[in-house]
């Protein structure tokens, strides 16, 4: 048992696109826009380790914003997170760059295959010398569908049904080699053990994969897991399978009872909740007088269009909002039919409504603006003063920190924020280790903990 006193993960919430969680973002004065190079990412990367975060995680979808009036003009003329560039060479860029940082990327569960996944992230892993993360998704609208050669998106029970069978396959793989397998003995000849190497032999309901895996073992055994789930279907999924939780708090009080209800998922799966981080998506606007903060939120406000909040929930939702008059109250059918349960739920708790509006979907959620997320703001003491009673009260095991804009978002936190973090003991000097699972507090997995945690697996 640790005998460290507890602090905070700090993760960076990132896009490899034009602009940040927040959409309006690259109209902002202070936003750099060679989004396309290698050097914006690597010049972000640094920016981060040396602000002692824990990871730079990517989140990304598999289409364009064009479900809102069917159409991606606005999308494009607007930039409403209208390029979308691949993350594996992303943040083998930021690795180059880096030493310590953890670097995490979405893949979806709903449109690759379990094999290439577990070959991608391994290789990955090893590249960055044990560095990496894969945040598991199931994707999330008819567009993503469409790019993929089919006609609909699978229904939301489904996908995840699809997903548990996923990590069965990617576990099993990922166990596949154990780790003294190797010898690369040049004077016997002898290059590995066969008997340390097995076949995978999976059938299921979906998927087939012989194996054996091509990829031996990383140093941090396999990447830390990351999810997001938060609906009942997705917090199961959540509590059997994430190292890492993303979570969306609207307050102090609704984070400390959906934290408690995700280390409870944790231990029902029997995994150890002390294992697992839960950390909720944030903004912070920082300034070195009360005053320099609120006239950089006001900047901030003025930047957003509503156009950004209706294309980004069309999206998500996987409806065209377009279709529905405004303040007209959505049906059940149409709640049930809608893609993100979880994003769904939380309208309807904000709104006190069983049938919120679309008007209702763009209020309570903020989406497309800094309201989406809770924003800490203020003096670096007064933000310390927030997020240290959010992470003291057991909301959370850290943060993860989406940007106003890149990377200024990052280095006004780095510089104001990290030391008085640092300065009450909350937030780390230096790094632990060289993985970014020692950098988390995590165990290594051996070979014979995913075979383990593979044959463990049950879908429903």
């Amino acid at each position: 048992m640790s005998t460290a006193p507890r602090q905070m993960a700090m993760v960076a919430f990132l896009q490899a696109q034009n602009c940040s969680n927040l959409p309006a973002s690259w109209r902002h004065p202070a936003s750099a826009s060679d989004f396309m190079t290698p050097e914006y990412y690597q010049r972000i990367g640094r920016v981060l380790e040396e602000g002692r975060f824990h990871m730079a995680f990517f989140d990304d979808r598999l289409a364009m914003p064009d479900i809102y009036s069917d159409d991606f003009a606005n999308t494009v003329a607007h930039g409403i997170r209208a390029v979308k560039l691949d993350l594996v060479s992303i943040v083998t860029a930021m690795g180059l760059a880096t030493t310590k940082l953890g670097l995490g990327a979405t893949y979806s569960t709903t449109y690759y295959e379990p094999y290439h996944v577990a070959r991608v992230f391994a290789t990955l892993d090893l590249m960055t010398r044990g560095r990496s993360a894969w945040n598991i998704v199931t994707s999330l609208n008819n567009s993503e569908a469409l790019n993929f050669g089919k006609t609909e998106h699978l229904e939301h029970d489904l996908r995840y049904d699809r997903a548990e069978e996923f990590m069965q396959v990617v576990m099993g793989h990922w166990g596949a080699w154990d780790d003294d397998a190797l010898s690369v003995d040049k004077i016997s000849g002898r290059f590995a053990d066969p008997a340390k190497v097995r076949r995978l032999n999976h059938v299921g309901e979906f998927f087939k994969s012989r194996g054996p895996f091509t990829v031996p073992r990383s140093p941090q055994g396999h990447p830390v897991l990351l999810q997001a789930g938060q609906s009942g279907r997705g917090r199961s999924f959540a509590g059997r399978w994430g190292e890492v939780i993303f979570v969306v708090y609207p307050s102090l009080a609704n984070g400390q009872k959906q934290y408690a209800e995700l280390k409870a998922a944790v231990a029902a799966a029997g995994r150890n909740p002390d294992h697992v981080t839960v950390a909720p998506a944030c903004y912070v606007v920082c300034g070195e007088t009360a005053q320099m903060a609120a006239d950089k939120k006001g900047l901030l406000d003025s930047l957003p269009k509503p156009i950004d909040g209706l294309t980004l929930l069309s999206e998500v939702l996987n409806y065209d909002l377009a279709q529905k008059p405004y303040d007209e109250p959505m049906t059940d059918d149409e709640l049930a039919s809608l893609s993100w349960h979880g994003f769904r739920d939380r309208v309807i708790q904000l709104s006190g409504k069983t049938n919120p509006s679309v008007g209702d979907f763009v209020h309570f959620s903020g989406r497309g603006t800094i309201k989406e997320h809770h924003a800490f703001i203020g003096t670096p003491s007064q933000v310390a003063d927030q997020m240290e009673e959010w992470f003291v009260g057991r909301a959370c095991d850290g943060f993860v920190l989406a940007a106003t804009h890149m990377p200024g978002a990052y280095e006004d936190f780095s510089r104001l924020v990290v030391p008085e973090l640092q300065r009450r003991g909350l937030f780390q000097t230096e790094y632990r280790g060289n993985t970014l699972r020692e950098n988390l507090g995590l165990p290594r997995p051996d070979a014979e903990d995913c075979r383990r945690q593979a044959a463990a697996a049950v879908v429903g």
